[in-house]
């Protein structure tokens, strides 16, 4: 009999460790990848007022997800 939980327990494991990662990259990001900003990155400072946009940073997680998600698609 094959338990119904299975895949469920899978993809809990799997969650769990791409938080961690996550939470790593989070609290230590900047002193292992440097300053934290891609060339694309938008800065604009005017003032008091500050406007970041990570778009170099967002399109390059939107491929590395995209490719993880493939190679998990495949299997």
């Amino acid at each position: 009999m094959e338990n119904p939980f299975g895949s469920m327990g899978r993809f809990l494991i799997l969650a769990g460790l791409l938080l961690l990662v996550l939470g790593v990259i989070l609290q230590f990001g900047e002193k292992i990848f440097g300053r934290g900003r891609l060339p694309g990155d938008i800065l604009i400072r005017r003032g008091n007022f500050t406007f970041y946009f990570p778009l170099g940073t967002c399109l390059l997680l939107s491929i590395v997800i995209s490719l993880v998600l493939a190679f998990l698609n495949r299997r």
